[in-house]
């Protein structure tokens, strides 16, 4: 049908990344990615076939979880043409809409009401090279008022990562315009390494860690 989605789970639990940490959130996790990010820590939403859900279906379900704020992550969301369809009708309803991409498409397309959460990849990711850096340039030109509608992340396995995350927010300046968080590989860095090096360098982000990851066992699903 050409108003379906392909969607790997939809589950309510506690936001654990971006602003919104710490709130209630439902996800609708659709599937599919063709990249290979070397910490990706959703797999299973590239690995499995998902299920076809129409945009009436996808909307229903939400509904019954009862939260204002629903996340749509992946996988990669931008891959489906129809999530932008999607997005529109959940802002037109009145929730609180996150968008969490791996960075690899132009947001360009998406509803200007949609928080953006925008991933930058680092060298130890693999894809790197793949950044849609076109994002950067979207966010600084948007209006005062609709920068608060993007933040961008930055995931960091080791030093050399940090380094590279540092130097692309200095070539440009991107923390003047928008929210920036910087958060650890689950297990592969330190979180007070990570907090020493922001504070020796003075950088203006925010440190992230997965809360989700600390309320539940790491690999658990659905959370």
């Amino acid at each position: 049908m050409s108003d379906t989605l392909l969607v790997n789970e939809i589950f309510l639990s506690i936001q654990g990344e971006s602003t919104y940490a710490g709130w209630p959130c439902t996800f609708v996790r659709l599937a599919g990615c063709q990249s290979s990010c070397t910490w990706c820590d959703t797999r299973y939403a590239s690995n499995e076939a998902g299920r076809n859900m129409t945009l009436s279906e996808i909307t229903e379900c939400l509904a019954g979880h009862q939260t204002p704020l629903v996340e749509i992550t992946g996988g990669e969301p931008l891959q489906q043409d129809n999530v932008y369809d999607l997005m529109r009708l959940l802002c037109d309803r009145g929730y609180t809409l996150l968008l969490e991409t791996g960075g690899f498409f132009p947001v360009d397309r998406v509803d200007h009401r949609v928080h953006k959460i925008i991933d930058l990849k680092p060298p130890s990711s693999g894809e790197s090279e793949h950044n849609c850096l076109e994002n950067i340039t979207l966010a600084a030109a948007s209006p005062g008022h609709l920068k608060k509608n993007f933040e961008f992340k930055v995931i960091i396995a080791s030093r050399q990562d940090y380094e590279w995350g540092r130097d692309l927010l200095s070539r440009y300046r991107l923390t003047t315009h928008c929210t920036v968080l910087m958060g650890t590989v689950f297990g592969e860095q330190d979180p007070a390494e990570l907090a020493e090096w922001i504070l020796e360098d003075h950088l203006h982000v925010k440190l992230q860690l997965q809360l989700h990851k600390y309320i539940w066992p790491p690999d658990t699903r659905g959370v």
